[in-house]
């Protein structure tokens, strides 16, 4: 979830009708008529220009259906883990990139985007860290490729507490995105109202991508265009498109994704990467861990909260150079000079 500032955008405004009665959210104030070039500029686009296939995870003995993004045939798996309010498709851009040279799979968490699951509002940190594991155990059985977490935000927080879980034995690298135990913990007591201050009805998709760009949430139209729209819903009450994800509703869970984040990300075994928007987001844990050599740390500039989708090319970079420089390969770490038995039966 991005704490920073957000405006709404202004409704245009027509003299005609005013004497109708209304008939939607919408209704008392018609939009002008968009021009071609802002309903160009504004349209969704398809997930399909940029991942190869997408799919239904079903949990054995549960309701729960969460919903996959994959691209990429060889190398490791970089599983993604959206932030909170955000959708798989947050990863859309860099996947295109990163699935040049590994696997991709980026999943719709319980609440967002396409996925269904039995109660959409128990958004607990163990709750979501289980929803990962069955998704991993579903998609590769006993014996997953090897594994590289990446985490924006709430999703950053999951990925450190699946990878602290130790539950993974596949898991070779972790990436966590513009996320901080005390930078997070602070902004806790402005989220409901951040929440409360956004826009929360659209007339259409494009008006909501227009006004997440222009709002100041991201800064990438095209990564906006696509992964904006399974963000949203339909309410057929107010004849308008609202959030998908209930997060105002799920504030007893906060604190829980954030706490002792810091922590547990020094603590996990694994080569660990984090990115930032800032170098003030640094708390004095993870200043003490980075001095030491504890994890590699990338201040990504000119980016918002979304790194990922405001700067998808330099991000996609950066995990490959990552996967590259800690010699993750299929099967994990791969030694110079050490070759793998043979898995094929004499």
């Amino acid at each position: 979830m991005d704490s920073s500032s957000l405006t709404t955008l202004p409704e245009d405004e027509t003299s005609e009708q005013q004497n109708q009665q209304p008939s939607s959210a919408f209704a008392s104030k018609p939009d002008r008529p968009a021009t071609q070039s802002s309903l160009q500029k504004y349209s969704p686009l398809e997930w399909s220009g940029y991942f190869d296939r997408e799919d239904d995870i079903r949990i054995p003995d549960t309701e729960d259906v969460f919903h996959v993004y994959l691209g990429g045939t060889e190398g490791p798996v970089v599983f993604c883990l959206h932030g909170g309010g955000y959708s798989g498709l947050s990863f859309a851009l860099a996947a295109s990139k990163i699935k040049e040279k590994a696997r991709v799979v980026a999943m719709d968490l319980r609440g967002h985007g396409k996925s269904a699951s039995e109660n959409d509002l128990d958004l607990s940190i163990e709750t979501m860290c289980n929803d990962v594991l069955a998704v991993l155990k579903s998609m590769y059985g006993d014996s997953p490729p090897a594994i590289v977490l990446v985490g924006h935000s709430m999703g950053g927080s999951v990925a450190v507490h699946v990878a602290a879980k130790k539950s993974l034995p596949s898991l070779a690298g972790l990436v966590v995105v513009d996320v901080v135990e005390g930078t997070a913990m602070a902004s806790l007591m402005h989220m409901q109202k951040v929440l409360s201050s956004r826009m929360k009805y659209f007339s259409g998709i494009a008006k909501a991508i227009e006004w997440s760009v222009k709002g100041g949430s991201l800064r990438n139209v095209d990564s906006a265009r696509v992964s904006i729209p399974t963000t949203l819903k339909y309410d057929d009450s107010k004849k308008c498109y609202t959030y998908r994800a209930r997060l105002e509703e799920t504030e007893q869970y906060w604190r829980g994704w954030y706490e002792g984040l810091s922590d547990k990300f020094l603590s996990c075994p694994v080569p660990k990467l984090l990115l930032l928007a800032g170098t003030d987001r640094l708390d004095r844990a993870l200043t003490i861990g980075q001095m030491q050599g504890k994890f590699q740390m990338v201040v990504v500039r000119h980016t918002g909260h979304a790194i990922q989708e405001d700067a998808p090319e330099e991000f996609s970079t950066l995990v490959q150079n990552f996967i590259t420089r800690n010699r993750i390969g299929p099967h994990g770490i791969e030694i110079p000079g050490f070759r793998r038995p043979s898995q094929s039966q004499p």
